[in-house]
C-alpha cells in the first residue's frame, strides 16, 4: 500500500469520525431543547394553577376568620361565666365551635 492511500484512508477516517460527532452533538442539542420546552409548559400550567389557588384560599381564608371569632367568643364567655350553670353552658358552646375549628383544620 503506498503512504498516499494510507494518508486517504486515515483523512477519511477522521472526516466520518468528525461527522458522527457534529450529529451525536445535533440530536443531544434537541433533546436538551425538547426537554427545557416540558419544562417550559409544566412552569406555565402551574403559574396558570396559582389564581385559582389563590380564589380557594380567599374562600376558607372568609370562613376561618368566622370559626376563629366564635372560638374566641366561646372562650371569653366560659372565662367570663360566673355560676357553674354558667360555665356549663359556657363550656357547650366551646365544645361545639371547637369541633368546627377541628373540621377545618
Amino acid at each position: 500500500m503506498s503512504p498516499v492511500f494510507i494518508l486517504l484512508g486515515l483523512i477519511i477516517l477522521i472526516f466520518i469520525f468528525i461527522w458522527a460527532l457534529y450529529n451525536g452533538l445535533v440530536t443531544v442539542k434537541t433533546r436538551v431543547d425538547e426537554s427545557w420546552s416540558g419544562i417550559d409548559v409544566q412552569l406555565k400550567r402551574r403559574t396558570d394553577l396559582i389564581p385559582n389557588l389563590v380564589e380557594v384560599v380567599k374562600g376558607y381564608a372568609a370562613h376561618e376568620k368566622s370559626v376563629f371569632e366564635n372560638v374566641t367568643k366561646a372562650r371569653s364567655a366560659l372565662l367570663g361565666a360566673r355560676t357553674p350553670m354558667a360555665a356549663a353552658e359556657a363550656n357547650n358552646q366551646l365544645t361545639a365551635v371547637l369541633k368546627t375549628l377541628f373540621a377545618v383544620a
